[in-house]
């Protein structure tokens, strides 16, 4: 409909003054909220600091690389524990980002029908669900026995390789990582197929407009498009990986002794924390707090080469 001569609609008015302060109010809101993160995040580091300082005066830098673990003598060292957690995060993470990408585009595309695909996505994230004493129960009684023949095979058929020298005698590096990975799938899973399914339909249909085949528009379009958000789902769930207490306590064995083989005990950090600290006292107390010190900084490594990594990629599509 024409407007009429002399009556012309004021699109671009100005805002009005009541606008205008909302705005500002809105954009201190949030900045607010942004630095009450950090507020967070500084209001629990520094007490642990402070209960960490008495230990890292005594041992120095030289509790990283320390294996002993003696309280009678008040001698403490967590590089068993360091290793163990980067260990057994990393067999978590070889499995599930296989597993939890590939189901990820399995439940964003149309393979499946709709009200199949939904019923996939709620089992996925039922597994979010479980507490992790049951995942720690559930590896003990069936977990366990289910693997003890698989590394058998694998410790009689390739033992002279030192990741397998050990034989299996139950709980280990090996089974704590398989669970750490079901543990972490669904967050990876769920986060990745959001991403995914989130991406416009228009790059799906450019791409097969072009000639590209479904995996080729998977691979080299959608996948670098949502990249960003699927590092975000798996540092998630790395995250989840290393600060995993009750179920890698019931499976990793608890051994303060570093061991290149994946079936043998090991420790994390989380776990010798669950297991000392209603006990502790005195310079051990301020030894745990310690370590939780550096596993808080284990984690703020991995996020920040998480974003180096994002940052690269974005900048190579852009």
């Amino acid at each position: 409909m024409v407007a009429p001569a002399g009556k012309i609609p004021d699109v671009g008015r100005s805002r009005s003054d009541a606008e205008k302060k909302l705005d500002s109010g809105f954009i201190w809101l949030t900045r607010i909220f942004a630095w009450g993160i950090a507020a967070i995040l500084i209001l629990i580091a520094l007490p642990i600091a402070q209960q960490a300082l008495p230990a890292l005066q005594k041992f120095g830098l030289g509790f990283l690389f320390s294996s002993a673990w003696d309280p009678p003598n008040e001698n403490y060292g967590a590089w068993p524990m360091i290793y163990g957690t980067i260990i057994s995060s990393m067999i978590a993470l070889l499995i599930s980002v296989p597993l939890g990408l590939g189901t990820a585009i399995f439940l964003s595309e149309d393979f499946i029908p709709p009200g199949v695909r939904r019923i996939l996505t709620f089992l996925v994230e039922l597994l979010a669900a479980i507490p992790s004493v049951v995942y720690g129960l559930w590896g003990i009684f069936v977990l366990i026995p289910f693997l003890r023949p698989i590394q058998m095979f694998v410790y009689k058929t390739l033992g002279w390789i030192p990741l397998f020298s050990t034989p299996p005698a139950g709980p280990g590096m090996f089974p704590a990582g398989v669970i750490l990975a079901i543990m972490t799938l669904p967050i990876i899973t769920v986060i990745a197929r959001d991403s995914l399914a989130s991406l416009p339909p228009d790059l799906r249909q450019a791409s097969m407009g072009l000639g590209a085949t479904r995996w080729i528009t998977i691979f080299r379009i959608l996948i670098p498009a949502a990249f960003s958000g699927i590092v975000g789902g798996i540092m998630l769930g790395l995250g989840r990986a290393m600060g995993e207490t009750m179920a890698a306590t019931m499976i990793i064995g608890n051994s303060n002794r570093v061991n290149i083989s994946l079936f043998a005990p090991g420790n994390t950090i989380a776990s010798l924390m669950a297991n000392q600290f209603p006990e502790a006292s005195g310079l051990q107390v301020s030894a745990l707090m310690y370590a939780g010190i550096v596993l808080f900084l284990l984690t703020l490594l991995v996020n920040v080469l998480a974003q180096l990594i994002v940052s690269r990629v974005q900048s190579k599509y852009q």
